[in-house]
């Protein structure tokens, strides 16, 4: 082929240059997203929580944007495993990440190559503030109230409190109490909630803290008493007060997580804003509505919301859990 444009097709070239409007390249990214099916990576398995809101949310987003959205379940190392395979995905919207503030936060502090570097390799789009968190007593206890459990705690040597993991929120609150107040409440760690209100409800432990909807085990059949909820209120527990509000005063009892969706970092602005706006959008989805009611969850976040509640949180949760004392794995 000559070097030489022909001038001809040059001058044809800019006439049609200029007949054409001006489309940025993020006008263009946006326009041109989804080209594709769209992977929503769940960094936990499938059945619990974080995964039946990656499946509403995912099946409101395929109707949205006419492609169809298949979640995908990788869990593993407190959610490092799908979170790292995410950090590594093209930026280009067809990959997304649901996990929960463990991922986003706690494992830049408990594990030692997470595999991805949270503010380098990930931009959060849209999160789901986290619930109350029940604190619940052993019926034989006696415990009602903060104060109550605090003079149990004082009156007796020893004392077990349940946890659904190391590095829990429930581990955490335990830790923020022992300080406060001078106890030696000993965390018992299991793996899950499940069996954590089982060893309430057969009396291995003394108390237990977790999700209000898992709970139900052990409320419903009058196995347990909850004394008092951290950071915020239950609405189907209304009389039950804060830690707060029944005196405790760790910043920790201010924060209260979160589930939310993150895409690749250098993803175009454009389409992180309009994935936003579909999480958004989807909170009026009746699908989508029973699920956040069934996990008693607060509606999803947009962008600027999402990532203001990011930065408030971030140094609370981190100061908390280096108070663990805990050694990365």
């Amino acid at each position: 082929m000559s070097a030489i444009i022909n001038r001809r097709h040059f001058m044809a070239a800019g006439s049609a240059a200029v007949a054409m409007p001006f489309v940025s390249r993020g006008t263009s990214a946006q326009a041109a997203w989804p080209s594709r099916q769209i992977r929503m990576i769940c960094s936990y398995p499938a059945g619990g929580q974080t995964d039946l809101l990656a499946r509403a949310f995912g099946e409101y987003i395929s109707k949205q944007v006419g492609q169809t959205v298949v979640i995908e379940n990788k869990a593993g190392a407190s959610g490092a495993i799908g979170t790292a395979e995410v950090a590594r995905a093209e930026p280009d919207g067809h990959t997304i990440l649901c996990s929960i503030s463990t991922t986003y936060v706690m494992n830049r502090v408990m594990l030692k190559t997470p595999g991805y570097d949270m503010d380098k390799d990930l931009t959060l789009v849209s999160v789901i503030p986290g619930a109350g968190l029940p604190l619940v007593a052993s019926p034989k206890s006696g415990v009602k109230t903060l104060e109550d459990f605090v003079a149990f705690a004082r009156k007796n040597d020893k004392v077990n409190f349940g946890t659904y993991s190391v590095g829990s929120a429930p581990h955490m609150t335990i830790n923020e109490l022992n300080k406060q107040y001078g106890l030696k409440i000993e965390p018992i760690h299991y793996r899950g909630e499940a069996p954590m209100w089982t060893g309430l409800a057969e009396g291995s432990i003394d108390f237990a803290m977790g999700s209000y909807t898992a709970a139900q085990t052990v409320l419903q059949g009058d196995r347990g008493v909850v004394f008092a909820v951290h950071s915020k209120k239950v609405d189907a527990i209304p009389n039950i007060k804060t830690l707060p509000e029944q005196g405790a005063t760790s910043k920790f009892f201010t924060v209260s997580g979160f589930t939310g969706w993150a895409v690749p970092k250098a993803t175009p602005q454009p389409i992180v804003d309009r994935l936003s706006q579909i999480f958004v959008a989807a909170n009026t989805d009746p699908k989508v509505k029973e699920v956040l009611k069934t996990f008693v969850l607060e509606p999803a976040l947009g962008f600027k919301e999402t990532n203001a509640l990011y930065q408030k949180e971030l140094p609370v949760w981190i100061e908390a859990a280096q108070a663990l004392g805990l050694q990365p794995v």
